[in-house]
């Protein structure tokens, strides 16, 4: 039974660091900025 409640305890706080995460992505994007062109898509010539 502990070995259960340590592994949901684990994957608790794996989901929630992967939800923080693509939250912070899904910011970034908002304000119009990417991953792919140094975080700031506004100064990029054309990688999209």
């Amino acid at each position: 039974m502990n070995g259960i409640i340590g592994t949901a305890i684990v994957l608790a706080i794996v989901i929630g660091i992967v939800a923080l995460v693509i939250r912070s992505m899904v910011k970034s994007k908002r304000q119009g900025k990417s991953l792919q062109c140094g975080m700031d898509c506004s100064k990029c010539g054309g990688c999209h």
